[in-house]
């Protein structure tokens, strides 16, 4: 269409559009917002239906606040007192960090986010964040990792943290004992509830914590006391792809127990989140897109009047008109400057604004700054039903920070203010603290008599104490009688199977056991039927809020796949982010709710420590319970699949984790003595652990748990004699681990037939071999008059006269972890390098891992020691047939 017609069009419809208007209007007077509503869904479906497509659909409301001042609560407290809270909270965060930085320790820390976010947080700890209590069942609050300060300076004032605590921020190991950096329940077992310090890995994790909450609600396992999830996230940390990358759940689940605040102050470290556009705007199509509500808290009441005046709309399509760049520009500039920026040479505009004072205009806050527009934000979010909320609050990046930091692009790099700076925060603050006081940055906490402290503390304990607490009251399970893992005890006898069929039957099992049965949580990322767990599915059902509302297509089916409210499954679809979020909320109930459940989440093991490393770090930082099941595991035993799939690395990524156990288990029996000692520590004896377990999908025949002393104690310790030697020949040891075992088994009866007297070891956990030794070395490291320990791999090999050769499906370095506790004839194989399309058989001829490899590993340290002629050596390695000229591949 010409611009000419067009322009036509849109005069001729001038009056039109008018009598829509009215039409409109009279509807909502008569019908309220909900009529409007649906009329205008009406004539969209209308159109739609016409073959008309709305591709300029609007996701986007006008840039004004989404709650207008005629729905506006009354607000419930006292502003006056509580900005003087806030002020003295405010003056002991920017104490801690300025102490630090004039104690020149180079510990950092940070000022201009708490300070954006100081007004909403004390609404919220005013008025609405409640602890856990019989009645209730608590709210998660998660702040912004670098407000961290402001939530330490708050717990000061409340007279949780001791005054010295606060000095030695970020100096954990000082005496009188100090402060971590972030939230790290960790470093802080009783305060933070989450680890949210990792950017963009807060938001999942409250999306599944608030979907683990009602799991446990539909499944019976926690009363429906309720519960809010408050996460915090900065407007630059909505870049990372796991903030908006897992929000389409939270409204599919309809989450109404989560509200995610997005702290809008429009600046990331370095700058603009949105120089040339807008953030709140870009987010709201976001999230409004995937079906959340979405609440705007843009402008402070210091606009009411002006927008009240703004009949024509000019004043709010300048608001629409200018950028992020331009926002923030006017928050450092006076009240004359920025009263020309905004009047922009527009008379209609120019009037409006001279009804304010340059002073009155300096003044006019953001709506995250003004308590009331804050409050009515949270208390809708906090009644909505049915959907999530997401809250976008405009702030100023270092709001009361004085004019040398305060919504400048440095203001996230301040770390320190000079002697006049200091005194002007304090004097703004209202903080009576003697000059040399405020220049020392000292603290400052009001008498207990004074109205201050009788108001914070009388409105914490009208919801039901202190935020953030970190409370574990849970009730132990006892670990189950080995006979429950009956059939992984005495073997498969001529049937084969795989160590993850093992697991599976063994998760059937523990599912229907009367003691835990109810607390196992089964997780898999959209693989079921890979590992063989769809025969789960009609029995514990797959969880959904909503049921089946279908009859699926395999309805007849023994393995029909069911979903059910109560369902017990986990089926996180293909998402890994998601999966590790899942367990992390089910690892940590037994903190979170006082719930014990025991997770189980099964995955690729190439999908876990590479992909979502950091997702397991924070259950590790969390204190999380359960087992990590790395399926389809190693790097020559998933064949075909290749380079993404083959894992020959996740046990050496695995092994720096420091709570977290890692195995690789041969056969079902130990599987039962690793997966029962499991449940002992951890919902027994309450240890902060957790499991990484490898298994495999290549069958073979699974031998009953060998009848002699130790044996159950050595698989949990790492290793034991599988295979006693037989023969006079000379002595040959051989370690293998997973389904290398069964090379190695081939390689011990080849040589065995050649004369020679090998002796099977299995290695269930290098790495906790060797923390065990490291562990002895410390000891007697740091008393060298006592007695020292002897590593347990050290006495386990002792004896061994002969070359020792250990073989694994990971690389060479997690055998070559416990070398220096050998002895000398200790040889490595291993898969070093990346993971080829191949069968079985050429992958480990490849990687120098098969039978015959180690045969030959074994014959050149026997040659190597001198019990092995030449003319002998050269006879076996003939028949052997490997290629001594084969070239190293590029990779290794």
């Amino acid at each position: 269409m010409s611009e000419k017609i067009e322009t036509t069009l849109i005069d001729a419809l001038a009056e039109d559009r008018q009598e829509w208007a009215e039409a409109l209007d009279a509807i909502q007077t008569q019908f309220g917002e909900a009529g409007v509503r649906d009329i205008l869904r009406s004539l969209q479906n209308h159109a739609l239906g016409r073959g008309v497509v709305l591709s300029e659909a609007t996701l986007n409301t006008p840039y004004i606040n989404t709650i207008p001042v005629s729905e506006q609560p009354v607000y419930p407290g006292d502003i006056a007192l509580e900005e003087k809270i806030e002020n003295i909270v405010r003056w002991n965060a920017m104490a801690m960090v300025l102490r630090a930085q004039d104690e020149g320790t180079g510990v950092g820390g940070h000022i201009a986010t708490y300070a954006s976010a100081a007004t909403m947080l004390e609404v919220g700890f005013q008025h609405f964040f409640r602890a856990r209590s019989q009645e209730y069942g608590g709210d998660m609050v998660m702040p912004q990792p670098h407000a961290a300060p402001g939530i330490y300076a708050r717990a000061f004032v409340e007279g949780r943290l001791s005054e010295q605590t606060l000095k030695n921020f970020r100096r954990e190991l000082q005496p009188g004992g100090g402060l971590c950096s972030y939230p790290h329940p960790r470093s802080m077992p009783e305060f933070w509830q989450m680890p949210n310090a990792s950017m963009g890995l807060s938001t999942p994790s409250a999306i599944y914590q608030a979907r683990f909450a009602k799991y446990l609600e539909n499944r019976g396992l926690k009363p429906r006391t309720g519960g809010k999830f408050w996460c915090f996230v900065g407007d630059g940390e909505s870049d990372e792809p796991e903030v908006v990358g897992t929000i389409n759940i939270a409204a599919r689940e309809k989450l109404d127990n989560l509200v995610l605040v997005v702290n809008c102050n429009l600046q990331r470290l370095d700058g603009p989140v949105r120089g040339n556009g807008k953030i709140i705007q870009e987010l709201e199509r976001t999230f409004r897109g995937a079906d959340w509500n979405v609440i705007k808290v843009i402008w402070g009441s210091g606009w009411d009047s002006l927008l009240a005046m703004d009949a024509d709309g000019v004043l709010r399509q300048r608001m629409e008109d200018c950028v992020d760049g331009d926002y923030q520009r006017y928050s450092i500039l006076d009240g004359d400057a920025q009263r020309e920026h905004w009047v922009h040479g527009d008379m209609a505009l120019e009037k409006m604004m001279n009804s304010l004072t340059d002073a009155e205009v300096k003044q006019i806050k953001r709506g995250g700054q003004d308590p009331k527009k804050v409050f009515a934000a949270f208390k809708r979010a906090s009644e909505s039903t049915d959907k999530p909320t997401v809250i976008l609050v405009k702030t100023v990046k270092g709001d009361g920070m004085g004019s040398a930091a305060q919504g400048r692009n440095t203001a996230h790099q301040k770390k320190d203010l000079n002697a006049e700076e200091r005194l002007e925060c304090a004097r703004n603050y209202g903080i009576p603290l003697s000059d040399e006081q405020v220049v020392n940055a000292e603290f400052y906490r009001p008498p207990e008599d004074s109205a201050e402290m009788r108001y914070l503390q009388d409105h914490r304990e009208r919801l039901g104490g202190y935020l953030p607490e970190r409370k574990v009251d849970v009730p132990t399970l006892a670990a189950p009688d080995m006979a429950l893992f009956k059939s992984q005890v005495e073997g498969s006898g001529e049937r084969e199977g795989s160590t993850t069929m093992a697991m599976v039957r063994m998760l059937a099992q523990l599912m229907k056991d009367k003691s835990i049965g109810e607390y196992v949580v089964p997780i898999v990322p959209d693989e079921a039927r890979t590992f063989g767990m769809d025969a789960l599915f009609k029995v514990a059902g797959i969880y959904s809020p909503e049921g089946q509302n279908y009859t699926p297509v395999d309805a007849d089916s023994l393995m029909s796949y069911r979903e059910a409210v109560d369902g017990q499954i986990m089926q996180e679809g293909i998402c890994e982010t998601g999966a590790m979020a899942s367990f992390l909320a089910a690892g940590t109930a037994y903190a979170v709710h006082g719930v014990p459940t025991i997770p189980f989440y099964i995955f690729y093991s190439m999908f876990g420590f590479q992909r979502v490393g950091d997702m397991i770090w924070a259950c590790a930082d969390m204190m999380a319970r359960g087992f990590l099941l790395g399926g389809t595991a190693g790097r020559t035993t998933l064949n075909g699949e290749g380079l993404q799939h083959e894992d020959g690395h996740s046990h050496v990524l695995a092994s720096t984790f420091p709570n977290l156990k890692s195995y690789d288990p041969s056969f079902g029996y130990e599987l039962a003595v690793i997966v029962r000692d499991g449940i002992r520590r951890m919902y027994q004896e309450g240890e902060n652990i957790f499991y990484y377990i490898t298994l495999y999908n290549e069958n073979h025949t699974m031998p009953p748990m060998p009848q002699r002393d130790g044996v159950d104690a050595g698989v949990i310790k790492g290793a034991y004699l599988w295979r006693e030697r037989v023969g006079d020949g000379e002595h040959i040891d051989l370690m293998g681990s997973g389904s290398m075992m069964q090379q190695v088994i081939e390689a011990a009866e080849r040589l065995q037939a050649m004369g020679y007297a090998p002796a099977i070891w299995s290695v269930t956990s290098y790495i906790e071999l060797a923390r065990e030794a490291e562990a002895c070395e410390r000891e007697g490291r740091l008393n060298p008059l006592g007695e020292c320990p002897r590593p347990y791999v050290e006495k386990l090999f002792a004896d061994c006269a002969g070359p020792i050769v250990a073989v694994t499906d990971y690389q060479k370095s997690l055998p070559g972890g416990i070398a220096r506790w050998m002895p000398s004839a200790y040889s490595v194989l291993g898969t070093d390098g990346f993971g080829v399309s191949e069968s079985r058989s050429d992958l480990r001829n490849h990687f120098e891992v098969s039978a015959d490899h180690i045969i030959q590993a074994a014959l050149v340290e026997l040659y190597r020691a001198g019990k092995l002629a030449e003319a002998e050596l050269s006879e076996h390695l003939a028949e052997i047939g490997i290629d001594p000229d084969k070239p190293v591949p590029a990779d290794r």
